[in-house]
This record gives structure tokens, sequence and C-alpha cells, in this order.
């Protein structure tokens, strides 16, 4: 199963604007009629639950989402590009990486069927000639250039959406638990690690459905990587209810309970908390049979009453769906109490962030950056080795005040100015 990938993905850049002057048969010489361009494609992750690994991205380099189009006359704005759809299996993760590789954050987390998120932006299209169309300039013969698209690594990881986690030491009798409990038909052998991947069962306990996964089994250390470490515990984060299914036939069925425990608290606080069934699996065994008494006392001592089970025969298997799926109804009923309250009480009203805001600073080698998402956007988008095009920047910075709060800084002609990747000589 292939659940973690990373991968690179480039949101189409926008079109460029188009330089056109209406032309008609009564006015040959009409004024500017460029349209916009149209905006790149943006990346969109969508579930779907149909998948169930990451495999068709592991030797994707490079996605892109198509290029916006040239605007045209007539006004006529470019066509947008084509959105790049990334089809992902539910339950994935999507975390951007920071240029050095590491984590810059979760940006999306795709729970439900249906859900989806942008994770990159298409590239706005420049503007055509009419926009920059003033009293003081009637034929302008600029335009804007498309914006980049924005482009980033992700790592898609994928965790198992499952009520229920079935955990316990290699060889406790994992796999053959859920086939007892559901349809599913894992892959069942008398030898440790034979459940390399997670399979999935469903389990009916009259009208409710609860859904169980038998995962890789943990060793000690597998909190810090050992054995298949990361690769199980991911997939326990989502469940509401843990299985911890213990040998009966071990040597100390006690001790491998606590080992299990302190792996789950290790990886994570939140999956030590969660609500756990402890089964004592192997009861068609002479020696769980003639030590069950012992091994339930053991158990009480630490505050624990385990049920005993056989996976291999059926018995009490029954008892465990019933008792698991009270858990789940449970946990679910708590949880959807918990997300109204929620609701209720931590309504925040964020303000819209004024992308009109700049500021100028003064370096300590004469020149002079001016930082702000709409300044920087403009002149990024504008070609400043164009004599023409140069202009219109002046035109458009003294407009929003910016030349003046940089004349205020100390800005004379001959230095050197800066706005975002955008460098020149100001003239002005």
């Amino acid at each position: 199963m292939i659940d973690q990938v990373i991968i690179e993905a480039r949101a189409g850049a926008g079109g460029k604007g188009a330089v056109s002057f209406r032309r008609e048969k009564f006015e040959p010489k009409g004024g500017p009629d460029g349209g916009q361009g149209g905006r790149g494609g943006h990346v969109v992750a969508l579930a779907n639950g149909q998948l169930n690994t990451l495999a068709r991205y592991r030797r994707q380099q490079m996605l892109r989402a198509g290029k916006g189009q040239p605007g045209d006359t007539a006004n006529r704005r470019g066509r947008d590009g084509e959105d790049l759809i990334l089809e992902l299996p539910i339950g994935t993760i999507i975390t951007r990486l920071k240029a050095d590789g590491s984590d810059g954050g979760v940006i999306a987390d795709l729970a439900e069927e249906g859900t989806g998120a942008v994770v990159a932006r298409g590239g706005r299209g420049g503007h055509g000639n009419t926009f920059f169309k003033s009293s003081t300039n009637r034929a302008p013969r600029v335009a804007q250039q498309g914006q980049a698209g924005e482009a980033a690594k992700f790592r898609l990881e994928l965790r198992l959406i499952a009520d229920v986690g079935i955990v316990g030491l290699p060889n406790a009798g994992k796999s053959t638990l859920l086939t007892q409990l559901t349809a599913a038909r894992p892959r069942v052998a008398a030898y440790p690690f034979t459940t390399l991947e997670p399979h999935i069962g469903v389990v009916y306990v009259g009208w409710q459905e609860i859904v169980v996964a038998d995962l890789p089994g943990l060793i000690e250390g597998a909190s810090e990587g050992a054995g298949l470490g990361h690769e199980f515990l991911r997939h326990t984060s989502r469940t509401r209810l843990l299985i911890h299914l213990v040998d009966g036939t071990a040597a100390d069925p006690v001790a491998n309970y606590q080992l299990i425990n302190r792996e789950l608290a290790a990886y994570s606080p939140e999956l030590a908390e969660k609500a756990q069934l402890l089964l004592v699996n192997k009861l068609d065994t002479d020696d769980v049979q003639l030590l069950q008494d012992d091994i339930t006392s053991a158990f009480t001592v630490i505050g624990q009453t385990p049920l005993f089970i056989s996976a291999l025969t059926g018995e009490s298997t029954e008892e465990v769906g019933s008792r698991a799926a009270a858990a789940v109804e449970e946990a679910r009923q708590a949880a959807a109490s918990q997300r109204r309250e929620s609701r209720a009480s931590d309504i925040v009203l964020t303000p819209r962030p004024d992308n009109r805001r700049f500021e100028v600073r003064r370096l300590k080698d004469g020149s002079f950056r001016v930082q702000g998402a709409q300044v920087e956007t403009f002149v990024e988008m504008m070609d400043t080795e164009d004599d023409a095009a140069l202009e219109e920047v002046y035109r458009w910075l003294e407009r929003r005040g910016v030349a003046g709060a940089l004349r205020k800084a100390g800005l004379e002609p001959g230095a050197q100015v800066r706005i975002g990747r955008a460098r020149w000589v100001w003239e002005s």
C-alpha cells in the first residue's frame, strides 16, 4: 500500500493582456480595446472514495495546471487555464513543504467524500491596454504579462478512515479476528508481520455499520520508527476505538499490553487517550483456558477487565462486535456534540486583509525596497525593461501613493528600487 508520497505541483500562469485599438468603418482611430488575459489553472485536491492508495502519484515528477490564454481585441478576456484535479483517497492529509524540505503546515485534510482544497493558485491574467487608458495617456501601447502560478512541493499522507483499529503485537491474531468480525479476507499465517498493509472490513450490528481496520503489528520502539513504526501509527489517528488484542499464550500478556500502550503514548498523547476494548485471544488453547483466572487477576491489578475470545473459532467475537458498535456510537455522539458547541462558541470574524497596504524601507546599500501584496503583484507583471511599460509603472505608483512614500524616505533619481522580483534605477 502506497500511503505517503511527495509531489511537486505548479499552477498555471496567467495569460498576457492584449494591446489592441478599435478599428471600425467610421472610427479608424478608436481607443484601446485590449482585453485581459485569462487566469492560470489552479491545482485542486479532491477526495475520491474509489481510490485507496497514492500509487498513481509515486513517479510523477511535476504536475502542472493549464496556462491562461492571452487577452483579445474588443476587450475580450482570455480563457482561463484548465484546473489540475488531484484525485486522492479519502483520509489524505496534504502538507506544504518548505524549500529545505521541512513541514510548512497542513493545508488540507480530505476526511470526507467530495471534500477538496486549492493547494496552488493560478496566476492572474495581465491587464490589456484598455486598463492603462487615462486622461494623460489616451492611446497606451502597454499590457501586463500574466502572473506566474504558485508552485510548491507537498507531502501526501494517507490515514485510513476507520471507526475501529485493531492493535497488538505481531502474531496476536488481529487478521484472524478481522475475518471473524467482517467479510474481509486478509492473509493469515502463523508468523510475525504477516500483515504488512492495513486491511479494512465492515461490521454490521443491527442497523449500525462500523469500519474496522486490521493494522500492522507494533513492536517496541515503533514510535521511533522501528519495525513498521510510523507506517502503522499514522493509521490509528482517526479511529474512535482501539481493539487491543493480546496473545493469551504469551509469557507475560500484561507486559505486552503495557508495551503497546507506551508506544501509542510516545507517538501521540491523543492515541493513548482513545477508548480501548481489551481482548485476550486464543481461548481455544489449553494454556489460556488453564490460566484464564490468573490472566484476569493480573489485568485487574492494573485496573483492566479483559474479554477472552478465540479469533480462530469465533468464540465471543459476536460480543466484541456489540461492544465495539456501542463504543463507536457513543464516540460519534460526543464528537457531534463537541462540534455543535464549537460552532456556537467559536465564531470569529476575521477582517479581510488590506492588500493595498505597503511598506517602504531604505536598505544599507542605498537602495529602496517596497513590500506589499498588491504593489508587488502589479509591478512583477510589468516589463520594467520596456520604457513604455516603466512609464505606466511610475503613473500607477504615483496614484497609489507609493512614489510619494519613496520620496519621503529619501529616494532621489539614480537610486535603485526593488519591488518584488523587479528592480530598476529610478528616473522619475
